[in-house]
């Protein structure tokens, strides 16, 4: 098993004691191919009452944004919803997603936060040192932190966001008259790259497309489930 993704015995303690450990393996520095060829939205959501999680993973041309491939993983609850542990409970669908894909991609947007988290271990940072893939968490409401400086109303402005003296991550003007984003690098993506990253693969709705696209309706999506029909996903990106 990924030692990131432990089993559940209901020991809240220890998880926050792993989350402490993982995010001092967090890299907050650029380590992403450049130029980008590929990257890749990956969304989460709960199914029958929270018993199911599934995932989808959306494989983009980095250039064109055309679709490489779309995969969803559904996979049982391994352990209940607990307050800033979320990462832990939907972790294993988005391996399972990933696994699915063609390939890795080069970049990985995830739909929540990386470091803009209380112990600075959101679903970016956590699938980022699992799978050892630059990523970046986009969320669009605020676990913590707060914003020192109004944010414009222009497209694209983004001021920092901080939990105290240290700054967490970015809220990001991504479309006019809506609300900001909260943009955090998750893993191998410096700080000051990663609201330009979210706006470079941003057209004209509020979310980026890797992100956005791979929310829409599961039902357009090809779906498999982790337990395998046709390909069975192991827990560990392929390359490629």
């Amino acid at each position: 098993m990924n030692s990131a993704v432990p089993e559940w015995h209901g020991d809240i303690d220890a998880l926050h004691n792993l989350q402490h450990q993982l995010a001092q393996q967090v890299e907050l520095r650029d380590r992403f191919a450049q130029p980008l060829r590929s990257i890749a939205g990956f969304v989460t959501a709960s199914e029958d009452d929270g018993a199911t999680l599934r995932a989808t993973a959306l494989l983009l041309d980095a250039g064109s944004l055309a679709v490489i491939d779309r995969q969803v993983a559904r996979l049982p609850a391994a352990m209940p919803g607990v307050a800033a542990l979320q990462s832990f409970r939907v972790l294993p669908a988005l391996l399972a997603a990933l696994a699915m894909l063609k390939h890795a991609p080069d970049l990985a947007f995830i739909d929540g936060h990386g470091t803009a988290h209380p112990r600075r271990l959101g679903i970016a940072a956590h699938f980022g040192v699992a799978t050892g893939l630059p990523s970046i968490g986009v969320a669009t409401s605020t676990l913590t932190g707060e914003a020192r400086m109004a944010l414009h109303e222009m497209r694209g402005a983004f001021t920092p966001l901080r939990d105290g003296r240290q700054q967490i991550g970015w809220l990001l003007r991504s479309r006019p008259d809506s609300p900001p984003l909260i943009v955090s690098p998750g893993h191998r993506v410096a700080m000051a790259a990663a609201p330009e990253l979210v706006m470079r693969f941003t057209t004209s709705h509020r979310l980026p497309e890797p992100i956005r696209l791979a929310g829409l309706a599961p039902s357009a999506t090809r779906d498999a489930t982790a337990a395998g029909q046709g390909r069975s996903p192991d827990t560990s990106p392929r390359s490629g």
